[in-house]
């Protein structure tokens, strides 16, 4: 498997936008091309996936092993893959969570983008930094963002200097920026701007970025060596579960998908927004997070999928929901207007908008009880972010933050739901995954397999 991964100097240094523009350039040449993730991030493998139109996932050191980071890195279908870094290169929850760990542990070289703007000589001290920081580091060289072109013959210099690579620069250009800001919801609405942003973006990568010595680099690579995770279909083909996704509910693992049906389950998609009831014979439901919060009239007024989905909820049928999906089955979710909205009704209590980020980062979660994931003391990763807050975040697990000891109670979870702030990620935790599927099956063959006999 050929790789490179960009990663940056720290976040908002540009190596999304430089991703980006190598991604759209490997494509327009009809290179096979599929794109990772570092660390826990939804957003950027939506853009990949329905932007520029490559399969894209994520690799994340906190939630997997070497051996399941290299196993995913290896099942991608394709010549080439372009990893993204998260945030600066040697950063993370502790220098084991990283992307320079990551580059590390899937031996994939790194092109770091340093952004140039304000600096000249100041460069070549960034950079004589990274190079010796941590060594070895897999480090084969830089892109500078916003290098003016008087000063590529300085930065091509420093690079002989340092012994090291001069992949190129990108000029800024205003028409190729990108927002951040619920970037998720703006791909929805604005898919046709932003692949004319896209190729705009490959075009200044052709022009001043080595795309050639890219792939040469990315050739220079080991086989991937790991050992399988335990995925093997586990039940029969009754087990069909509901997966929450639309434009509310749009923060979903493509690999939770994959451990699912890996498992033996069906997946059926449907939308709270726009559809009056839910798939039918279905063994589980899942809410994905999302933005809620920019929908609440809208799901407030779907009044038949509402009351349907509190009955099934109440029958016993395994549910999950995460983030957004758990501010769903409050009693009341405040908009971002500031108007609060009936829900679901499961959760006793109400979501509610803050100022600034609640509880965010990487946590170990530890259950206080039996339930539908685990057992009482085990323990599993998760990680939050999230903007709006709950006056019951729940108590039935406590949480660890990786970054330092802090605890704290929440999730509410019981033997049919977890529901909660904190997400999932299967490949950290598949045997949650196959106790939720097991569970399922049970719900299946106590009820709709009644139902089955009594209407045959």
């Amino acid at each position: 498997m050929n790789r490179i991964m960009i990663a940056g100097t720290h976040s908002g240094c540009g190596k999304t936008t430089v991703t980006c523009g190598i991604l759209q350039a490997l494509v327009n040449r009809k290179i096979k091309t599929s794109a990772f993730k570092c660390g826990p991030d939804y957003i950027d493998p939506i853009f990949h996936r329905k932007i520029i139109g490559i399969n894209s996932g994520n690799l994340d050191g906190y939630f997997c092993n070497k051996d399941t980071l290299n196993y995913l890195l290896s099942k991608c279908d394709s010549d080439c893959a372009v990893i993204e870094g998260v945030m600066g290169y040697y950063d993370g929850a502790g220098k084991l969570y990283s992307s320079f760990k990551t580059a590390e542990d899937t031996d994939t070289p790194v092109i770091i983008v340093i952004d140039s703007k304000g600096m000249s000589n100041s460069i070549g001290a960034v950079m004589q930094g990274f190079l010796t920081y941590e060594q070895p580091n897999k480090i084969v060289g830089f892109i500078f963002n916003r290098l003016p072109e008087s000063l590529v013959g300085m930065a091509k210099e420093l690079c002989k200097k340092y012994n090291t690579e001069y992949f190129g620069r990108m000029p800024f250009d205003e028409n190729v920026s990108i927002e951040s800001r619920h970037l998720g919801l703006i791909i929805n609405q604005k898919t046709v701007d932003y692949r004319q942003k896209m190729q705009l973006l490959s075009e200044l990568a052709e022009q001043f970025i080595d795309i050639d010595k890219i792939l040469i680099y990315s050739q220079k690579t080991e086989t991937l060596k790991f050992e399988m995770p335990n995925l093997r279909k586990i039940v029969n083909n009754n087990v069909k579960i509901a997966v929450a996704e639309d434009e509310a509910f749009c923060f979903l693992y493509r690999e939770n998908i994959e451990v699912l049906e890996n498992l033996g389950c069906e997946i059926v998609k449907f939308s709270p927004l726009k559809d009056k009831s839910l798939p039918k014979e279905i063994s589980g439901i899942i809410f994905p997070g999302g933005y809620p919060e920019l929908y609440s009239k809208e799901l407030s007024e779907n009044h038949n999928l509402k009351k349907e989905i509190k009955n099934k909820i109440l029958s016993g049928i395994p549910v999950i929901a995460e983030c957004g999906g758990f501010m769903y089955l409050h009693e009341a979710l405040e908009s971002k207007d500031g108007k609060f909205f009936p829900m679901i009704g499961i959760i006793k209590g109400r979501a509610f908008r803050t100022k600034k980020l609640q509880r965010f980062g990487y946590v170990k979660l530890t259950s206080n009880n039996d339930n539908i994931l685990c057992k009482k003391g085990e323990s599993f990763p998760s990680h939050e972010f999230h903007y709006w807050d709950s006056t019951d975040i729940g108590s039935d697990f406590t949480a660890e933050k990786a970054s330092r000891s802090t605890k704290y109670a929440c999730i509410h979870a019981n033997e049919t739901m977890y529901a909660g702030y904190p997400h999932l990620y299967f490949y950290g935790n598949i045997n949650c995954a196959m106790n939720f599927v097991i569970k399922c099956e049970s719900y299946w063959s106590k009820n709709g397999q009644n139902r089955t006999n009594k209407t045959s």
